[in-house]
C-alpha cells in the first residue's frame, strides 16, 4: 500500500480496540487525525488499509475492481480464504458453508442472481403497499408502551425499536409469529458476538439453521404465499437458481439484516433527537422534515461504521493512494458520512440538512452493487415510526443517570438499551 507512509504500530487503528466499542465516534476521529487513510487491523488480526473519504468510499463500494470474495481478487489462489477466516474465528466447519454462501459474500453474476430472487419484494411499489401494515404495527406498539413502563420509564429499544422491524420482515418472509422471539434472541446473540468465545456463535447459528431447515420442510409440505415460498420455488422448481445452503442462508440474512439495521436506526435516531431537543421540537412541528431527518440519522448516527472487507482485483489508484492487487481494504462509512469536503459542519446533527434535496447523499446504506436491499423499507419504517412517536409521546425524554451503553462491537454504533420517560 502506497497511500500512507506511517508504519509505526501506534498509527495502526485496531478495529477490535475496546475504545472503539465504548465510543464509536473515536474511529472517525482517529482516522481523520491521520489524514483519512490509515493502516488498520481487522477481526482476526488481518492487516488492512482504512479509507475514510466520501470519494474513496464510493469507489471501493462501486468499482467492480473491488470484490468481497478474495478468490476473485487473486486468480483463485485463495479460494478458501473466506472459509478459513470464519474457521479462524472459531466457527464450526459444518457451519462455514452457510456463511460463505451469503449474498453479502458474492460478487458479480452470483450476487446479481441472488439479488434478483428477492429484489421484487423490496421495490418502491411493494414497500408503499406495506405502509398501512407498518402504521398499524407502529401504533399498536406505541399504545402498549405504558404497559411495559415502570414509574413511567420504558426500554424503547426492547419494546418498540426492535419489535417493529422484526414484525414487518417476519411477515414478509413468512416466519410464524410464535417463532419471532427466538429470532430476537438469535439476533441479540450474533450482535454481541465475542470472537474470544465462539461457542455461543456456533450454538446460535446451529439453532438458526436447524430452525430454518424445519421451516422449509414444513413449507414444502404445506406452501403459503410469501417470500419464503418464492425462494423454495426457485430452489425446487425454477431451474435450481438457488442451492440449498444459499436458500437457508438467504432466509437468515433477510430476517437478521431486515430488522437489525432498522431497529438500531430507530434507537440511534431517537437518542440523537432527544440529545438535540431543538431537533425533536422541529420534527414535531413539521412532519414534512421526516425524510430529511431519517437521512440525517443515517448519516450522523448510522449503525455501520465500517464496511465488510473488499479486495482489489487489480492495482487501483484512489484519492488516498494506490491499492495493490489482492490487498484488503475497509471503507469507514461513519467517516465518509462526515467528510468535511462534502458536508458543511459535518459533526453537527441537523435534520434540515437534506430537506428538498433529491437522492441520497450519504452512504449509510452503502453504495454500489451491495447497496442495502431493504433501504426503501427501512426508510419508510423509520418515517412512520418517528412521526408516530413524536405525536404519541411529545414529552419523551432520556432518563437522567441511565445513559445507554454501546454493545461492545467495534465498527458498529449499537445500544444495549434505551430507557426513556414517556
Amino acid at each position: 500500500m502506497t497511500a500512507t507512509t506511517p508504519s509505526a504500530s501506534d498509527q495502526t487503528i485496531d478495529l477490535q480496540d475496546p475504545e472503539l466499542a465504548s465510543d464509536p465516534d473515536a474511529l472517525i476521529r482517529r482516522v481523520r487525525a491521520v489524514g483519512g487513510t490509515a493502516p488498520g487491523r481487522f477481526v482476526g488480526g488481518l492487516d488492512v488499509t482504512l479509507f475514510a473519504s466520501d470519494e474513496d468510499t464510493r469507489t471501493i463500494l462501486s468499482d467492480r475492481r473491488f470484490v468481497v470474495d478474495p478468490a476473485n481478487a487473486v486468480g483463485g489462489t485463495s479460494a478458501k480464504s473466506t472459509a478459513q477466516m470464519f474457521e479462524s474465528l472459531g466457527l464450526a466447519p459444518e457451519l462455514v458453508v452457510y456463511m460463505t454462501e451469503s449474498i453479502l459474500g458474492k460478487d458479480g453474476s452470483d450476487h446479481t442472481r441472488l439479488r434478483k430472487l428477492v429484489s421484487r419484494a423490496f421495490t418502491v411499489r411493494r414497500v408503499n403497499e406495506l405502509r398501512p401494515s407498518v402504521q398499524r404495527i407502529t401504533d399498536d406498539l406505541l399504545s402498549r408502551l405504558p404497559d411495559h413502563a415502570e414509574d413511567g420509564v420504558v426500554d424503547l429499544l426492547e419494546h418498540f425499536a426492535y419489535p417493529l422491524p422484526i414484525t414487518v420482515i417476519c411477515d414478509m418472509v413468512g416466519v410464524p409469529e410464535r417463532d419471532r422471539p427466538l429470532w430476537r434472541e438469535w439476533s441479540r446473540a450474533l450482535a454481541e458476538f465475542d470472537p474470544t468465545a465462539p461457542e455461543r456463535m456456533n450454538a446460535t447459528l446451529g439453532e438458526m439453521i436447524d430452525h430454518i431447515k424445519a421451516m422449509i420442510a414444513q413449507r414444502r409440505a404445506a406452501p403459503h404465499d410469501d417470500l419464503l415460498d418464492a425462494l423454495i420455488s426457485a430452489r425446487d422448481e425454477d431451474g435450481g437458481r438457488l442451492s440449498e445452503p444459499e436458500l437457508i442462508t438467504m432466509v437468515f440474512t433477510l430476517v437478521i439484516a431486515g430488522h437489525e439495521t432498522t431497529a438500531n436506526l430507530l434507537a440511534n435516531g431517537t437518542h440523537a433527537l432527544l440529545t438535540h431537543r431543538d431537533q425533536w421540537d422541529a420534527l414535531r412541528a413539521d412532519p414534512g422534515l421526516l425524510p430529511s431527518a431519517v437521512h440525517e440519522m443515517l448519516r450522523w448516527c448510522g449503525i455501520a461504521l465500517v464496511t465488510q472487507l473488499r479486495y482489489a482485483s487489480e492495482d487501483v489508484e484512489l484519492r488516498g493512494g494506490r491499492v495493490s492487487r489482492g490487498e484488503p481494504v475497509v471503507a469507514v462509512l461513519g467517516a465518509a458520512n462526515r467528510d468535511p469536503d462534502v458536508y458543511p459542519e459535518p459533526d453537527r446533527f441537523d435534520i434540515t440538512r437534506h430537506h428538498g434535496k433529491p437522492g441520497e447523499a450519504h452512504v449509510g446504506f452503502g453504495h454500489g452493487l451491495h447497496y442495502c436491499l431493504g433501504a426503501a423499507l427501512a426508510r419508510q419504517e423509520a418515517q412512520v415510526a418517528f412521526q408516530a412517536l413524536t405525536a404519541a409521546y411529545p414529552d419523551l425524554a432520556l432518563v437522567p443517570g441511565r445513559e445507554p451503553e454501546f454493545v461492545p462491537k467495534p465498527g458498529n454504533r449499537r445500544f444495549k438499551d434505551l430507557h426513556v420517560r414517556l
